[in-house]
């Protein structure tokens, strides 16, 4: 159960019409690190500016939208009324990098109307924390419009001045991108989160929070400009958003710190976002996972039917014997039922008649005899009427019997015309999902999906989502560069848990080489398919990118007589606090979790090998911890020789300096557990 503490004192400011003598109206976070300027210009046009530290960081930007059948709402405002008030609470949550939230903004409303028409309406709503700001949209109910149309978001993001960016190109339909570093103006449309390195070591990420009801935001720019402006994937008709007033939009997120690891800690996506809507909790729990998933990706099993079927009961029995032996809670199983032969010809899958070798009744009680979680695989294809027509019939399957967890997955164009990813159309598709599924008592990890906005506050049941250029990509492309994953800690990861499916063990896949049907097509093409890290850093991954739902994503023949899947066995996934202790995006990151009373650390780097002397202050100084160490062994190299890992312990407490070497694309797993 979610618990609140809350201390709100609420004062407001009335501003009447024809006060002329206030210009502006300036709102500070509570440390006053963070300002903010909210002002209209000579036309009338809502405008703000940020500074942190005193540095401007959005230069005069301006607000409001363009409406088809309605006047725009962009300029020709006079301030009508202002509130201000301040929030300080905390909040518990269910599971999270963090047990606890603390909650503390000062809020400023602002309700502009027509200077000639006082039937033009925008309020305007501003929350500065000291870790950045958020601002939305509310356009009330307007004399004699019920709905409207929105043709486009008129947000402008005015960066100051031209700093080091790291981002992805955007389109509607996947996030799927490398991450790209280049100097702002030189970019080119972005997908959110994109994060930025200002003058004087001034971090900066852009995002938005609340993503409901509405179409996801990307940001375009002019070549050369630093100058963004939102712009939201369509509807068919060209139209953005369509809705019933009063109308509010997500919030528009700066995050802002002194450190790149302070981007990493922030919650101001979550703190955005209402408090949960499940009461009782008890069914949502963190988990490790394994799966018929990998085999797939080398072409060594199959989704569909046939004499190489990797979905039986038979073989999901032995991943479910293996999950047991091995301190893991769930087993995913995809291409259990009929429609994977046909889907790609635009066939519909049947989402609940399993395949003539896969018993899901036998599966899930042999699971739960066991003291294992199946994990459903849903893949929709992108035929979303079909997949709507038939939503409670399907949780109502998994339901009965007894299953709580399930991947959905959305591969493929949306079979609606003019309809992509991004859109309103699917961005409420994709929340029924999660509501349905919450009704069922259902978690949810979603492949191919909308982008993460805190959502997970108000339906915890929403647990991790893919939405990155994951671990996959290794099996049939070239697949994603060392400092790929380094990159992920401080973009997509920005935005909520990411499955990335980490734990390959067979890194450039020697043990499979024989079977792999495409491996001569690959190598015909001049490809070389491994995955460019260390075993170490594959360990190392499953603590620096955050999941509350774990894969270890190799076969798990491979896992077999290998020691360093130890720290597998003993990792524990449901956090309570974390540390970033050193960061540089792109470069290298270290993060500490707490599980309980243990303590667990994971460090990455990227094509370069380094040496790192790390405080281990934040272990508790009234106890002695035993570290087992997973490290690079010597010679490692994620190119030449990814493999040696070098496992040790050694007793170590809150005053010690612990030597951290990391190989090239390599990596070090920590469990500090205390000695009784």
């Amino acid at each position: 159960m979610i618990r609140f503490t809350t201390i709100v004192p609420v004062f407001y400011l009335i501003v009447l019409l024809g006060c002329n003598e206030v210009k502006d109206y300036s709102l500070s976070s509570p440390s006053g690190k963070v300002n903010l300027k909210f002002f209209l210009n000579n036309g009338g046009t809502p405008s703000y500016l940020v500074s942190f530290n005193s540095q401007v960081v959005i230069d005069t930007s301006s607000l409001g939208f363009d409406l088809k059948t309605q006047e725009d709402l962009i300029a020709e405002f006079q301030v009508e009324s202002t509130e201000r008030r301040t929030i300080n609470e905390t909040w518990e949550r269910p599971w999270g990098e963090t047990k606890v939230v603390k909650d503390h903004c000062n809020e400023l409303q602002v309700n502009l109307v027509g200077k000639a028409d006082a039937s033009r309406k925008l309020n305007l709503f501003f929350k500065v924390y000291d870790d950045g700001i958020g601002f939305r949209y509310v356009i009330p109910k307007l004399e004699g419009v019920d709905s409207i149309f929105v043709l486009s978001e008129e947000t402008q993001f005015n960066v100051a001045p031209n700093p080091d960016t790291w981002w992805i190109k955007a389109d509607y339909n996947s996030y799927e991108k490398r991450i790209r570093n280049s100097k702002l103006s030189e970019s080119a449309t972005l997908g959110t989160p994109v994060t930025m390195k200002m003058e004087d070591d001034v971090f900066m990420s852009i995002h938005e929070a609340n993503l409901t009801n509405y179409a996801g935001m990307t940001l375009k720019h002019d070549t050369g400009s630093t100058l963004l402006k939102s712009e939201l994937a369509p509807w068919p008709d060209g139209v953005k958003v369509r809705a019933v007033l009063p109308m509010k939009s997500p919030w528009r997120t700066i995050q802002l710190s002194e450190t790149a690891g302070g981007l990493i800690t922030s919650n101001l996506i979550v703190n955005l976002n209402e408090p949960s809507k499940i009461e009782n909790t008890s069914w949502i729990k963190p988990m490790k996972y394994v799966g018929i998933w990998w085999s797939l990706h080398l072409f060594l099993e199959t989704w569909s039917s046939g004499p190489k079927h990797g979905a039986t009961t038979e073989n999901t029995k032995r991943y479910i014997d293996f999950a047991a032996a091995n301190n893991i809670k769930g087993v995913l199983v995809e291409g259990w039922n009929h429609g994977w032969d046909t889907w790609l010809n635009e066939d519909s899958f049947d989402y609940t008649t399993p395949y003539p070798d896969f018993d899901p009744e036998e599966v899930v009680r042999y699971a739960k005899h066991k003291g294992v979680e199946f994990i459903g695989h849903q893949e929709t294809g992108g035929n979303i009427p079909e997949f709507e027509a038939r939503i409670d019939s399907i949780f109502e399957m998994y339901k009965s019997l007894g299953v709580h967890a399930i991947k959905t997955g959305y591969a493929g164009k949306i079979r609606v015309p003019g309809q992509s990813h991004h859109g309103q159309f699917m961005v409420n598709h994709y929340r029924n999902v999660v509501e349905t599924a919450a009704a069922n008592q259902i978690m949810i990890n979603a492949h191919e999906p909308i982008k993460d906005t805190g959502i997970r506050r108000t339906w915890p049941n929403m647990m991790t989502r893919e939405g990155v250029r994951g671990m996959e990509w290794n099996a049939w492309s070239r697949g994603n560069s060392p400092s790929h994953t380094v990159d992920i800690a401080f973009t997509r990861m920005l935005s909520g848990p990411v499955d990335y499916t980490p734990g390959i063990f067979d890194v450039d896949f020697k043990n499979s080489w024989d079977r792999m049907p495409k491996w001569e097509e690959f190598k015909a093409r001049g490809l070389t398919l491994e995955v460019r890290t260390t075993v170490a850093k594959q360990l190392a991954l499953m603590v620096v990118l955050y999941s509350p739902m774990v894969m270890a994503a190799d076969m798990i023949e491979n896992y077999v007589d290998q020691p360093a899947f130890q720290f597998v066995r003993d990792l524990d996934v449901d956090w309570e606090d974390q540390r970033v202790i050193d960061a540089e995006i792109g470069e290298y990151i270290t993060i500490a979790r707490k599980a309980k009373d243990r303590w667990f650390l994971g460090s990455i780097t990227n094509d370069e090998e380094r040496m790192f002397e790390v405080s281990l202050d934040f272990l508790d100084t009234k106890k002695t911890y035993l570290a087992t160490i997973y490290a690079d062994g010597e010679n490692a190299d994620w190119e030449l020789n990814p493999y040696p890992v070098n496992i040790l312990t050694k007793e170590v407490n809150a005053k010690t300096i612990l030597e951290i070497n990391l190989a090239k694309g390599g990596g070090q797993a920590i469990e500090f557990r205390p000695v009784d």
